[in-house]
Protein backbone atom coordinates (compact mmCIF):
# COMPACT_ATOMS: atom_id res chain seq x y z
CA UNK A 1 0.00 0.00 0.00
CA UNK A 2 1.93 3.44 -0.99
CA UNK A 3 2.25 6.01 2.35
CA UNK A 4 -0.35 8.32 1.90
CA UNK A 5 0.69 10.16 5.08
CA UNK A 6 1.67 13.08 3.16
CA UNK A 7 -2.01 13.93 2.44
CA UNK A 8 -2.46 15.01 6.19
CA UNK A 9 0.77 17.61 6.45
CA UNK A 10 -0.47 20.99 6.54
CA UNK A 11 -0.28 22.19 3.23
CA UNK A 12 -3.26 19.94 2.00
CA UNK A 13 -6.90 20.88 2.87
CA UNK A 14 -9.62 17.83 2.67
CA UNK A 15 -10.57 19.13 -0.67
CA UNK A 16 -7.13 18.40 -1.72
CA UNK A 17 -7.71 14.88 0.24
CA UNK A 18 -10.42 14.24 -1.61
CA UNK A 19 -8.98 14.71 -4.77
CA UNK A 20 -6.38 12.39 -4.22
CA UNK A 21 -8.58 9.28 -3.17
CA UNK A 22 -10.78 10.09 -5.86
CA UNK A 23 -8.59 9.95 -8.46
CA UNK A 24 -6.31 7.15 -6.74
CA UNK A 25 -9.36 4.96 -7.40
CA UNK A 26 -9.64 6.30 -11.38
CA UNK A 27 -5.67 5.64 -11.93
CA UNK A 28 -6.49 1.74 -10.31
CA UNK A 29 -9.20 1.15 -12.73
CA UNK A 30 -7.78 2.92 -15.82
CA UNK A 31 -4.00 2.74 -15.67
CA UNK A 32 -2.03 1.97 -17.62
CA UNK A 33 -2.47 2.82 -20.64
CA UNK A 34 -1.65 0.71 -23.39
CA UNK A 35 1.27 2.95 -25.22
CA UNK A 36 1.69 0.68 -28.21
CA UNK A 37 0.72 3.76 -30.49
CA UNK A 38 1.87 6.96 -28.61
CA UNK A 39 0.05 9.55 -30.37
CA UNK A 40 -3.00 7.36 -30.34
CA UNK A 41 -2.44 6.69 -26.59
CA UNK A 42 -2.33 10.37 -25.58
CA UNK A 43 -5.39 11.28 -27.66
CA UNK A 44 -6.94 8.27 -25.80
CA UNK A 45 -5.77 9.48 -22.75
CA UNK A 46 -6.42 13.23 -22.85
CA UNK A 47 -10.44 12.42 -24.22
CA UNK A 48 -10.32 9.84 -21.30
CA UNK A 49 -9.31 12.29 -18.72
CA UNK A 50 -11.48 15.26 -19.87
CA UNK A 51 -14.84 12.96 -19.90
CA UNK A 52 -13.71 12.11 -16.06
CA UNK A 53 -13.27 15.74 -15.56
CA UNK A 54 -9.67 15.17 -14.19
CA UNK A 55 -8.52 18.38 -16.99
CA UNK A 56 -10.76 20.61 -14.93
CA UNK A 57 -8.21 21.96 -12.43
CA UNK A 58 -5.44 22.07 -15.35
CA UNK A 59 -7.22 26.08 -16.97
CA UNK A 60 -9.29 28.59 -15.14
CA UNK A 61 -12.87 28.16 -15.90
CA UNK A 62 -14.19 30.89 -18.66
CA UNK A 63 -17.07 31.12 -16.91
CA UNK A 64 -16.04 31.36 -13.04
CA UNK A 65 -11.87 32.17 -13.85
CA UNK A 66 -10.69 32.03 -10.08
CA UNK A 67 -6.99 31.11 -9.77
CA UNK A 68 -5.08 27.16 -10.78
CA UNK A 69 -4.91 25.72 -8.07
CA UNK A 70 -1.44 24.58 -7.63
CA UNK A 71 -1.77 22.11 -4.76
CA UNK A 72 -3.99 20.19 -6.82
CA UNK A 73 -2.33 20.10 -9.82
CA UNK A 74 0.36 18.53 -8.16
CA UNK A 75 -1.53 16.03 -6.53
CA UNK A 76 -2.85 15.35 -9.78
CA UNK A 77 0.27 14.80 -11.52
CA UNK A 78 2.15 12.72 -8.49
CA UNK A 79 -0.65 10.49 -8.60
CA UNK A 80 -0.78 10.14 -12.19
CA UNK A 81 2.67 9.87 -12.27
CA UNK A 82 2.71 6.98 -10.26
CA UNK A 83 0.50 4.63 -12.26
CA UNK A 84 1.52 5.76 -15.60
CA UNK A 85 4.24 8.24 -16.89
CA UNK A 86 2.37 8.92 -20.65
CA UNK A 87 -0.87 9.65 -18.60
CA UNK A 88 0.78 12.48 -16.45
CA UNK A 89 2.50 13.51 -19.20
CA UNK A 90 -1.17 14.13 -21.03
CA UNK A 91 -2.42 16.07 -18.19
CA UNK A 92 0.79 17.81 -17.31
CA UNK A 93 0.66 19.54 -21.36
CA UNK A 94 -3.25 20.38 -21.03
CA UNK A 95 -2.24 22.89 -18.48
CA UNK A 96 1.11 23.88 -19.36
CA UNK A 97 -0.12 24.73 -23.38
CA UNK A 98 -3.11 26.45 -22.11
CA UNK A 99 -1.01 28.35 -19.18
CA UNK A 100 -0.66 31.34 -20.66
CA UNK A 101 -4.01 31.92 -21.69
CA UNK A 102 -5.21 30.89 -18.16
CA UNK A 103 -3.38 33.30 -16.69
CA UNK A 104 -3.56 36.49 -19.52
CA UNK A 105 -5.64 35.47 -22.56
CA UNK A 106 -8.75 37.64 -23.51
CA UNK A 107 -12.17 36.25 -22.90
CA UNK A 108 -12.04 35.21 -26.93
CA UNK A 109 -8.90 33.44 -26.47
CA UNK A 110 -10.35 31.19 -23.40
CA UNK A 111 -13.05 29.36 -25.36
CA UNK A 112 -9.75 27.39 -25.81
CA UNK A 113 -10.03 26.42 -22.66
CA UNK A 114 -13.59 24.55 -22.31
CA UNK A 115 -12.10 22.52 -25.09
CA UNK A 116 -8.77 21.51 -23.54
CA UNK A 117 -10.63 21.24 -20.04
CA UNK A 118 -12.91 18.67 -21.60
CA UNK A 119 -10.45 17.11 -23.31
CA UNK A 120 -11.74 17.23 -26.79
CA UNK A 121 -8.69 19.61 -28.08
CA UNK A 122 -4.77 19.34 -27.16
CA UNK A 123 -2.75 22.22 -26.63
CA UNK A 124 1.34 22.93 -26.38
CA UNK A 125 3.62 25.53 -25.35
CA UNK A 126 5.94 26.46 -28.18
CA UNK A 127 8.79 28.38 -26.52
CA UNK A 128 12.14 26.52 -27.23
CA UNK A 129 14.22 27.07 -30.20
CA UNK A 130 17.14 25.29 -31.27
CA UNK A 131 19.50 27.88 -30.21
CA UNK A 132 17.41 29.28 -26.88
CA UNK A 133 16.36 26.08 -24.94
CA UNK A 134 16.88 27.64 -20.95
CA UNK A 135 18.08 31.16 -22.76
CA UNK A 136 14.53 31.89 -23.65
CA UNK A 137 15.42 35.55 -24.03
CA UNK A 138 18.10 34.41 -26.97
CA UNK A 139 15.05 32.96 -29.25
CA UNK A 140 14.85 34.11 -32.70
CA UNK A 141 11.51 33.57 -34.06
CA UNK A 142 10.02 36.57 -35.38
CA UNK A 143 6.08 37.96 -35.55
CA UNK A 144 6.16 40.88 -38.03
CA UNK A 145 3.41 43.15 -37.83
CA UNK A 146 1.71 43.42 -41.12
CA UNK A 147 -1.62 46.07 -41.00
CA UNK A 148 -4.11 44.12 -38.97
CA UNK A 149 -2.55 40.48 -38.32
CA UNK A 150 1.17 39.13 -37.43
CA UNK A 151 3.71 36.92 -39.57
CA UNK A 152 5.47 34.34 -37.67
CA UNK A 153 8.67 32.79 -38.88
CA UNK A 154 11.66 30.74 -37.72
CA UNK A 155 11.41 27.20 -35.70
CA UNK A 156 10.49 25.79 -32.27
CA UNK A 157 11.85 22.33 -31.08
CA UNK A 158 11.05 19.90 -28.54
CA UNK A 159 7.70 21.08 -28.29
CA UNK A 160 5.20 18.33 -26.03
CA UNK A 161 2.37 17.58 -28.13
CA UNK A 162 3.83 18.63 -31.18
CA UNK A 163 2.04 16.95 -34.12
CA UNK A 164 -0.97 16.11 -32.01
CA UNK A 165 -1.95 19.46 -30.92
CA UNK A 166 -4.70 21.47 -31.65
CA UNK A 167 -3.60 24.81 -30.25
CA UNK A 168 -0.10 25.83 -29.55
CA UNK A 169 1.10 28.59 -27.53
CA UNK A 170 3.66 30.47 -29.53
CA UNK A 171 6.44 32.97 -28.43
CA UNK A 172 8.24 34.89 -30.66
CA UNK A 173 10.09 38.17 -31.32
CA UNK A 174 8.06 41.13 -31.82
CA UNK A 175 11.46 43.54 -31.32
CA UNK A 176 9.54 46.30 -28.85
CA UNK A 177 12.81 46.23 -27.43
CA UNK A 178 15.72 44.24 -27.10
CA UNK A 179 16.42 40.33 -25.58
CA UNK A 180 13.78 39.86 -23.30
CA UNK A 181 11.32 42.84 -23.61
CA UNK A 182 10.89 42.00 -27.41
CA UNK A 183 9.20 39.17 -27.25
CA UNK A 184 4.98 38.44 -27.32
CA UNK A 185 2.58 35.53 -27.09
CA UNK A 186 0.01 34.37 -29.59
CA UNK A 187 -2.40 31.52 -29.61
CA UNK A 188 -1.87 29.81 -32.97
CA UNK A 189 -4.37 27.09 -33.87
CA UNK A 190 -2.76 23.77 -35.32
CA UNK A 191 -3.94 24.08 -38.76
CA UNK A 192 -2.96 27.54 -39.67
CA UNK A 193 -1.85 27.61 -43.04
CA UNK A 194 2.38 27.82 -42.79
CA UNK A 195 2.60 26.08 -39.61
CA UNK A 196 4.00 22.56 -40.20
CA UNK A 197 5.78 19.82 -38.22
CA UNK A 198 9.58 19.30 -39.69
CA UNK A 199 10.50 16.57 -37.98
CA UNK A 200 8.77 14.41 -35.14
CA UNK A 201 11.41 13.86 -32.07
CA UNK A 202 12.43 9.95 -31.07
CA UNK A 203 13.75 9.81 -26.63
CA UNK A 204 14.25 7.54 -24.23
CA UNK A 205 10.73 7.57 -22.81
CA UNK A 206 8.16 7.61 -26.00
CA UNK A 207 6.29 10.98 -25.96
CA UNK A 208 4.70 12.98 -28.71
CA UNK A 209 7.63 15.46 -29.62
CA UNK A 210 8.21 17.91 -32.54
CA UNK A 211 10.15 20.18 -34.21
CA UNK A 212 7.77 22.92 -36.24
CA UNK A 213 8.20 25.33 -38.75
CA UNK A 214 6.62 28.62 -38.74
CA UNK A 215 6.48 29.65 -42.72
CA UNK A 216 4.88 32.96 -42.95
CA UNK A 217 2.22 31.80 -40.19
CA UNK A 218 0.00 34.99 -40.40
CA UNK A 219 -2.45 35.38 -37.44
CA UNK A 220 -4.63 37.97 -36.43
CA UNK A 221 -3.57 40.73 -33.62
CA UNK A 222 -6.25 39.45 -31.40
CA UNK A 223 -4.11 36.29 -30.92
CA UNK A 224 -1.28 38.17 -29.11
CA UNK A 225 -1.68 36.75 -25.47
CA UNK A 226 -1.35 40.40 -23.54
CA UNK A 227 0.25 43.15 -24.86
CA UNK A 228 3.32 43.43 -27.41
CA UNK A 229 6.43 42.86 -25.32
CA UNK A 230 4.93 40.85 -22.28
CA UNK A 231 5.72 37.24 -23.91
CA UNK A 232 8.89 37.22 -21.31
CA UNK A 233 6.79 37.82 -18.12
CA UNK A 234 3.77 35.48 -19.43
CA UNK A 235 6.34 32.88 -20.16
CA UNK A 236 7.92 33.05 -16.84
CA UNK A 237 4.86 33.45 -15.09
CA UNK A 238 3.29 29.92 -15.95
CA UNK A 239 6.65 28.29 -15.32
CA UNK A 240 6.46 29.43 -12.25
CA UNK A 241 3.08 27.62 -11.72
CA UNK A 242 3.68 25.20 -13.07
CA UNK A 243 7.39 24.01 -12.42
CA UNK A 244 6.34 22.26 -8.95
CA UNK A 245 4.31 20.23 -11.08
CA UNK A 246 7.27 18.87 -12.60
CA UNK A 247 8.71 18.12 -9.29
CA UNK A 248 5.60 16.36 -8.11
CA UNK A 249 5.78 14.21 -11.48
CA UNK A 250 8.97 13.20 -10.40
CA UNK A 251 8.16 12.26 -7.02
CA UNK A 252 4.92 10.07 -8.24
CA UNK A 253 8.01 8.00 -10.00
CA UNK A 254 9.96 8.24 -7.09
CA UNK A 255 7.25 6.79 -4.89
CA UNK A 256 6.30 4.18 -7.48
CA UNK A 257 10.32 3.19 -7.61
CA UNK A 258 10.27 3.33 -3.72
CA UNK A 259 6.79 0.87 -3.53
CA UNK A 260 8.56 -1.50 -5.80
CA UNK A 261 11.50 -1.62 -4.35
CA UNK A 262 9.83 -2.50 -0.90
CA UNK A 263 7.83 -5.48 -2.29
CA UNK A 264 11.36 -6.60 -3.97
CA UNK A 265 13.52 -6.76 -0.95
CA UNK A 266 11.19 -8.14 1.30
CA UNK A 267 10.08 -11.61 -0.83
CA UNK A 268 13.57 -11.79 -2.57
CA UNK A 269 15.77 -13.84 -1.18
CA UNK A 270 19.61 -14.00 -0.85
CA UNK A 271 21.92 -16.27 0.79
CA UNK A 272 19.18 -18.05 2.73
CA UNK A 273 17.48 -14.25 3.74
CA UNK A 274 15.33 -11.68 2.64
CA UNK A 275 17.01 -9.39 0.67
CA UNK A 276 15.96 -6.65 3.46
CA UNK A 277 17.90 -8.12 6.21
CA UNK A 278 21.16 -7.03 4.27
CA UNK A 279 22.27 -3.71 6.06
CA UNK A 280 23.70 -2.01 2.91
CA UNK A 281 20.04 -2.82 1.54
CA UNK A 282 18.86 -0.87 4.46
CA UNK A 283 20.86 2.03 4.05
CA UNK A 284 19.53 2.17 0.57
CA UNK A 285 15.69 1.69 1.50
CA UNK A 286 16.76 4.58 3.92
CA UNK A 287 17.66 6.69 1.38
CA UNK A 288 15.15 6.48 -0.86
CA UNK A 289 12.76 7.37 1.75
CA UNK A 290 14.21 10.37 3.07
CA UNK A 291 14.90 11.94 -0.79
CA UNK A 292 11.07 11.63 -1.33
CA UNK A 293 9.77 12.91 1.64
CA UNK A 294 12.23 15.82 2.02
CA UNK A 295 11.00 16.32 -2.38
CA UNK A 296 7.52 16.36 -1.10
CA UNK A 297 8.05 18.92 1.66
CA UNK A 298 9.63 21.66 -0.98
CA UNK A 299 7.06 20.51 -3.56
CA UNK A 300 4.14 20.91 -1.31
CA UNK A 301 5.40 23.90 0.44
CA UNK A 302 6.05 25.94 -3.21
CA UNK A 303 2.50 24.98 -4.40
CA UNK A 304 0.88 26.42 -1.41
CA UNK A 305 2.97 29.76 -0.91
CA UNK A 306 1.56 30.01 -4.96
CA UNK A 307 -2.06 28.74 -3.78
CA UNK A 308 -1.83 31.40 -0.88
CA UNK A 309 -1.81 34.14 -3.02
CA UNK A 310 2.14 34.88 -4.07
CA UNK A 311 2.73 36.67 -6.93
CA UNK A 312 5.55 34.88 -7.93
CA UNK A 313 7.09 31.83 -6.65
CA UNK A 314 10.39 31.47 -8.46
CA UNK A 315 12.94 30.38 -5.81
CA UNK A 316 10.35 27.98 -4.14
CA UNK A 317 9.15 26.40 -7.35
CA UNK A 318 12.80 26.37 -8.45
CA UNK A 319 14.15 24.43 -4.87
CA UNK A 320 11.04 22.03 -5.75
CA UNK A 321 11.91 21.20 -9.05
CA UNK A 322 15.31 21.05 -9.31
CA UNK A 323 15.38 18.91 -5.73
CA UNK A 324 12.81 16.47 -6.52
CA UNK A 325 13.68 15.59 -10.53
CA UNK A 326 17.67 15.23 -9.33
CA UNK A 327 16.33 12.89 -6.60
CA UNK A 328 13.95 11.32 -8.26
CA UNK A 329 16.83 10.06 -10.65
CA UNK A 330 18.84 8.75 -7.65
CA UNK A 331 15.77 6.89 -5.81
CA UNK A 332 15.20 4.92 -9.77
CA UNK A 333 18.53 4.32 -9.74
CA UNK A 334 18.60 2.35 -6.69
CA UNK A 335 15.02 0.57 -7.71
CA UNK A 336 16.88 -0.27 -10.38
CA UNK A 337 20.28 -1.34 -8.79
CA UNK A 338 18.19 -3.58 -6.10
CA UNK A 339 16.16 -5.07 -8.65
CA UNK A 340 19.49 -6.85 -10.17
CA UNK A 341 18.60 -8.33 -14.16
CA UNK A 342 14.85 -7.10 -13.54
CA UNK A 343 16.03 -3.57 -13.29
CA UNK A 344 17.05 -2.98 -17.07
CA UNK A 345 14.93 -5.80 -18.39
CA UNK A 346 12.50 -3.65 -21.01
CA UNK A 347 8.84 -3.47 -19.89
CA UNK A 348 9.33 -3.84 -16.02
CA UNK A 349 7.91 -0.99 -14.32
CA UNK A 350 11.41 0.09 -12.80
CA UNK A 351 13.08 0.31 -16.03
CA UNK A 352 10.08 2.17 -17.54
CA UNK A 353 10.62 4.41 -14.85
CA UNK A 354 14.26 4.90 -15.44
CA UNK A 355 13.65 6.23 -18.80
CA UNK A 356 10.77 8.52 -17.68
CA UNK A 357 12.29 10.57 -14.99
CA UNK A 358 15.87 11.67 -17.00
CA UNK A 359 13.84 14.66 -18.99
CA UNK A 360 12.08 15.95 -16.28
CA UNK A 361 15.96 17.27 -15.02
CA UNK A 362 15.97 19.22 -18.30
CA UNK A 363 12.88 19.84 -19.43
CA UNK A 364 10.65 23.29 -18.13
CA UNK A 365 14.72 24.62 -16.99
CA UNK A 366 17.59 22.45 -16.77
CA UNK A 367 18.93 21.49 -13.21
CA UNK A 368 21.81 23.99 -13.49
CA UNK A 369 19.95 26.42 -14.61
CA UNK A 370 17.62 26.54 -11.34
CA UNK A 371 21.24 26.47 -9.51
CA UNK A 372 21.34 29.92 -11.32
CA UNK A 373 17.89 30.87 -11.01
CA UNK A 374 18.37 29.89 -6.69
CA UNK A 375 21.22 31.42 -6.86
CA UNK A 376 20.08 34.68 -7.61
CA UNK A 377 16.54 34.78 -5.86
CA UNK A 378 18.87 33.92 -2.41
CA UNK A 379 20.98 36.76 -3.48
CA UNK A 380 18.17 39.65 -4.76
CA UNK A 381 20.15 40.05 -8.04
Amino acid sequence: MPDRSFLDWPFLDDAHRNHAARLERWCGDNLPADHGDVDAACRKLVAALGEAGWLLPTAVDPDDPRPLDVRTLCISRETLARHDGLADFAFAMQGLGTGAISLFGSPGQKEWLRKTRAGTALSAFALSEPRSGSDVANMEMTAARDGGDYVLSGEKTWISNGGIADVYCVFARTGEAPAAKGISAFVVPADTAGLTVAERLEVVAPHPLARLAFDDVRVPASAMIGRPGEGFRIAMSVLDVFRSTVGAAALGFARRALDETIARVRERELFGAPLFDLQMVQGHVADMALDVDAAALLIYRAAWVKDRGAARVTREAAMAKLYATDRAQAVIDKAVQLHGGDGVRRGHIVESLYREIRALRIYEGASDVQKVVIARQTMGA
